[in-house]
């Protein structure tokens, strides 16, 4: 029987904070929150929920791995690791088969490939615009007045999809505002704003090579708009875990583990 041994993986994004305590490889509690002005005050309070659902303490973690946006700034983390290394172990872990993965966060979007033992071994980013992300669909959500969780499905209504010209928020807000006024109906304008978001990440794909098996992690996984639109761009079918914004501190967590398995 194996001993108890305790550790936690926290990812610290733009828009959400997350904490995943593993017990040899066994998920013991999860948790997700927004992520707050502070990101110290965001990984403290991600890290209390998951330890109470735990029944545990922060003295009962062997080793804690802090990935994310604001990594630097977990002060109880043993160590910082990019959230290109956390995501490959995730994925890997739960998709031995995986060999490209997509994440889409909400401010940045991260292509990576792996090999067989989930170790990266090429990625390419978005730069800091929002498009393609997240933040971007936000925005557009907001402009139109749509739920965030109605505009995937909204946009597989389209009979048209409407031409977003300009991928830059600022403009394709502009560019949005006049096709309303012009009575276009929202399921077309979603439909060209999800177009453009796969359009987006397809670039980052290609940069890198599109192997077998395919992964989508990151909040916009939960979008069945931009999952069909990437699926036929790279005419794959995408595996997409159950809660594919874990990904990132389910790898850092198990980076944990093998970090005290050195020890």
């Amino acid at each position: 029987m194996k001993d108890t041994m305790h550790v936690a993986g926290i990812d610290i994004g733009s828009a959400t904070s997350k904490a995943v305590i593993l017990n040899n490889h066994k998920v013991m509690s999860t948790t997700i929150i927004e992520t707050g002005p502070e990101s110290q005050g965001s990984a403290e309070s991600v890290m209390d929920e998951t330890l109470r659902k735990s029944d545990l303490r922060l003295e009962d973690m062997k080793y804690i791995i802090a990935t994310g946006y604001g990594r630097i700034n977990v002060p109880f983390a043993a160590e910082v690791i990019t959230e290109i290394a956390c995501h490959a172990k995730g994925v890997h872990f739960l998709f031995p088969r995986a060999r490209t993965i997509l994440d889409m966060g909400g401010q940045d979007c991260k292509a990576i490939r792996i090999d067989d033992g989930g170790n990266h071994v090429a990625f390419s980013m978005n730069d800091k615009c929002a498009a393609g992300t997240g933040r971007f669909l936000e925005i557009m959500a907001g402009l139109l007045k749509v739920p965030i969780d109605e505009i995937g499905p909204l946009s597989l209504q389209a009979t048209e999809e409407t031409k977003i010209s300009n991928i830059c928020t600022v403009f394709a807000k502009s560019e949005v505002s006049r096709y309303l006024r012009r009575g276009v109906s929202k399921a077309n304008i979603f439909g060209g704003l999800h177009a453009a978001t796969a359009d987006r990440v397809y670039g980052l794909l290609k940069r890198i090579g599109i192997d077998a098996d395919f992964v989508i992690s990151g909040g916009i996984a939960k979008n069945i708009g931009v999952v069909k639109r990437v699926e036929a761009k790279v005419d794959m079918h995408a595996y997409i875990s159950e809660e594919p914004q874990y990904i990132g501190a389910l790898g850092a967590a198990l980076l944990a583990i093998e970090r005290t398995s050195r020890t």
